[in-house]
């Protein structure tokens, strides 16, 4: 059993109220992981649907958000799509200005990245870096700086729902590594066996009976069971 199971961590609500992380996900955060997994694998009729059902739910700041990380996790040509998409369905206009277009930053980036991957990866951290650079430089500094400072880092989308948002992504688009590296993220980020077990049943109906199983028994080694 994780040490996590059971817990009464408290996390800020779409409206402003806190949830019992034990318990079931509130329903934006429900609305949101699905959007991000039905992003990065299904049509862009289920994206217009996953859209609108975060309408007057899911605040439009997050939806923005998971919109925008989509780019590391399905390319380009998917958070562009979606992107449309969701000023089409929203009629909000884009921002004048963003963090994410001053490349200035990039130190800042930097140091952000460093301590939002530490905080996903935990004591595994150190490893996963070496193990990014043997594979290469780039890699290692595009994941910190690009990834997790950049992107993941951005506040306006805390890392728990991030990191909810990423496991959904990895266990639909049936990239068990990641996944693996993620659920273990998601604890790191604070979430309890009950909020990811609510959002790993949020994806079953994208994936076959086998698809399910095999990533069931990979959270159960995850929890040590």
């Amino acid at each position: 059993m994780s040490e996590h199971e059971g817990t009464a961590t408290m996390i800020p609500a779409s409206d402003g109220t806190t949830t019992n992380a034990a318990d079931p996900l509130d329903d934006a955060t429900r609305r949101v992981v699905r959007l991000a997994a039905v992003i990065a694998v299904q049509g862009e009729v289920e994206i217009r649907a996953a859209l609108a059902a975060t309408l007057g739910v899911v605040p439009p700041e997050w939806v923005e958000e998971v919109v925008l990380q989509s780019y590391l996790f399905a390319g380009f040509p998917r958070a562009l799509n979606a992107a449309r998409e969701w000023r089409r369905a929203s009629g909000r206009r884009a921002p004048e200005a963003d963090e994410g277009v001053d490349f200035a930053r990039v130190d800042s980036w930097r140091a952000r990245g460093e301590v939002t991957c530490a905080t996903v990866y935990g004591p595994f951290y150190e490893k996963l870096r070496v193990n990014i650079r043997e594979l290469h430089p780039a890699l290692d500094a595009w994941m910190v700086v690009e990834g997790y400072g950049k992107v993941l880092g951005r506040p306006a989308l805390d890392l728990l729902r991030r990191e909810l948002c990423v496991m959904a992504i990895c266990a639909a688009a049936k990239q068990d590594r990641q996944l693996h590296s993620h659920l273990h993220g998601a604890i790191h980020a604070g979430a309890t066996v009950a909020q990811v077990d609510a959002a790993l049943a949020l994806v079953d109906d994208m994936l076959s009976a086998d698809d399910v199983r095999r990533y069931r028994l990979l959270w159960a080694r995850v929890q040590g069971q």
